[in-house]
């Protein structure tokens, strides 16, 4: 796996050691991408079986909500570990990991 520039692969990583960001919470993240996985497969059931059409907007809307959890929770890892460990290694690698966060969080609230 290539890495971005400024970013470690967990190839490049010491032994034993933890990469940045949401490592600690990577399971809870992937379980609950599981579970959006299973609502969009069932969503799509729903439209294959010509389902109501408000229930099929309400189940699309619970997805929505499911991903924006997962966007914040890592958001909230990112912010904690790598903009944070940025900022006290370099002041202007922190600055750089400002201006990245900056921009995820336009991306994520679609400003």
């Amino acid at each position: 796996m290539t890495a971005k520039p400024g970013h470690a692969s967990t190839s490049d990583l010491a032994p034993g050691a933890a990469p940045h960001g949401y490592a600690d919470h990577k399971g809870d993240h992937l379980a609950r991408l599981h579970k959006v996985e299973g609502q969009v497969r069932g969503i799509a059931r729903m439209v294959d079986d010509d389902r109501y059409c408000i229930d099929v907007l309400t189940q699309i809307s619970a997805v929505n909500r499911a991903l924006q959890e997962v966007a914040l929770g890592l958001l909230d890892d990112h912010v904690r570990h790598c903009v944070t460990d940025a900022a006290r290694s370099n002041p202007a690698e922190g600055e750089a990991k400002l201006a990245e966060l900056a921009l995820a969080l336009r991306r994520t609230l679609r400003l």
